[in-house]
C-alpha cells in the first residue's frame, strides 16, 4: 500500500485499525512512530486559527501540507508534526484550544 492509498482507507476506516497501524509505520518509518507518540502525549492541539504540534524545543504550526518545522523547510516533504495532525484530524486526537494560537505567542517558541 502507498501512502495515497493508506490515507484514502484511514478515512473510510475512521482510525488506526491494527493492520493500518502496521502500514503506517511501515511506510513513514521514524516519523510515523513520532507522530504517533505525538497523538499518544496530547501534543496535537486545534486551535481556532491553526493546528501546532508541540515539538521537543519548539511548537509547528501545521496547515494542510505544510509545517513550519526546519525538517520540512530544507526537505520539502512530510515531516512527523504534519502526520501527528493528519492523524488527529481523522482520528480524533486533538486538544482542543478555544483561543486563536496567534494572540497566545509571545515571540518565545
Amino acid at each position: 500500500m502507498d501512502a495515497k492509498e493508506f490515507w484514502k482507507r484511514l478515512k473510510e476506516e475512521g482510525c488506526l485499525s491494527p493492520g493500518l497501524l502496521d502500514e503506517f509505520i511501515q511506510i513513514y518509518g521514524d516519523r510515523g512512530q513520532k507522530a504517533l507518540q505525538a497523538l499518544e502525549k496530547r501534543m496535537v492541539r486545534r486551535y481556532l486559527d491553526f493546528v501546532v504540534v508541540v515539538g521537543a524545543s519548539h511548537e509547528y504550526v501545521v496547515e494542510e501540507d505544510f509545517c513550519t518545522c526546519q525538517d520540512f523547510m530544507y526537505r520539502g516533504k512530510c515531516c512527523w508534526h504534519l502526520l501527528a495532525a493528519r492523524l488527529a484530524s481523522v482520528c480524533g486526537g486533538y486538544e482542543t484550544c478555544d483561543r486563536w494560537y496567534q494572540d497566545s505567542w509571545t515571540g518565545d517558541r
